[in-house]
């Protein structure tokens, strides 16, 4: 039963002749949770929301995986608006129409967010050999050395790539990209001193910290992370003003009644509140968050102006 439906079913059947009882007995099929590829971290937080979500609504919560990039965008902006069909994404989802121009949605009109499921912050970690021990060494260190030292990448658009890019444009640094097709092949050149430095997720280096086979500098979240105590932020320690943060949240298409969208927010929010759920999250190295549908509205705009501008500053354009 949807709890919140009533003052919006009123409201509406003073106004218009349209049928509305759907909304009052949502939902009553399984509900499709379309994401990207088998195995990526959007996957493993798309699982756990579904889990959460499913355990309150009495209904089936289906991954639906499909190739990363804009295909899970599309799909969903134009799916039915019944609240059946949701999306779990970060920030490719709005980050893609920036990097390339053939995008077939637009992030703010094509989609209803409902809620940010959480926050993943990165470590900047260095080769030990590299003379620093603080953000604002490495800053120094790159100013006087421009285009010598150089940062372990993933795709553009990835987590690793946009921690550094953002780092270099606000410091106003030359740091060269290494790409690298896999995260194996980036943690055995960081380790092996062939780059120096990286935005690394905590599940790949933490192994590497706690032996000394690198060094953590900082974390990228704006707040000190509880996932890494002791680690200041790169923004406490030398960068004012920065933040790089892996999110992901969940959408519902355009034009979903607000009816569905709330009841679905407060479904989700519980779920992933629930203890074992929360449980996964934090020991994957996420923080949940579970904010309004304003709050994520508000992000993504907020995402889009501060890195298109960097983007553009910058040139950089999809591979």
């Amino acid at each position: 039963m949807l709890r919140n439906a009533l003052p919006f079913i009123a409201i509406t059947l003073l106004t218009t002749s349209a049928p509305v009882t759907f909304a009052q007995n949502f939902p009553t099929k399984p509900i499709r949770m379309v994401t990207s590829g088998v195995g990526s971290g959007t996957d493993f937080a798309a699982r756990l929301t579904a889990m959460g979500l499913a355990r309150g609504i009495d209904q089936q919560v289906i991954i639906d995986n499909r190739p990363s990039g804009v295909i899970p965008g599309d799909l969903v902006a134009k799916a039915p608006p019944d609240g059946y069909t949701l999306l779990v994404s970060g920030g490719p989802l709005w980050l893609m129409p920036l990097l390339q121009s053939n995008v077939p949605y637009d992030a703010v009109r094509d989609f209803a967010p409902i809620t940010l499921v959480d926050t993943i912050p990165s470590i900047l970690v260095v080769h030990p050999s590299l003379p620093v021990r603080t953000v604002k060494d490495l800053i120094a260190l790159a100013k006087k050395r421009p285009g010598e030292l150089n940062y372990a990448s993933a795709t553009i658009g990835s987590t690793s790539h946009l921690g550094a890019e953002l780092f270099k444009h606000m410091a106003g640094v030359n740091i060269v990209r290494i790409p690298y097709g896999s995260g194996s092949g980036r943690n055995a050149d960081l380790v092996g001193g062939h780059v120096q430095l990286e935005f690394a997720t905590s599940g790949t280096v933490t192994g590497h910290l706690q032996s000394g086979r690198l060094k953590g500098l900082a974390v990228t979240s704006a707040q000190p992370s509880l996932l890494f105590p002791g680690l200041s932020t790169v923004a406490a320690s030398g960068l004012p003003g920065y933040e790089s943060v892996s999110i992901h949240a969940v959408f519902a298409p355009a034009k979903t009644p607000p009816a569905i969208i709330s009841f679905l927010h407060q479904e989700l929010v519980r779920g992933l509140n629930r203890p074992e759920v929360k449980e996964k999250f934090t020991n994957a190295g996420a923080e949940v968050v579970g904010g309004t549908p304003q709050e994520l509205a508000n992000t993504v705009k907020s995402e889009i102006a501060r890195l298109g501008k960097m983007f553009k500053d910058a040139g950089i354009r999809a591979e």
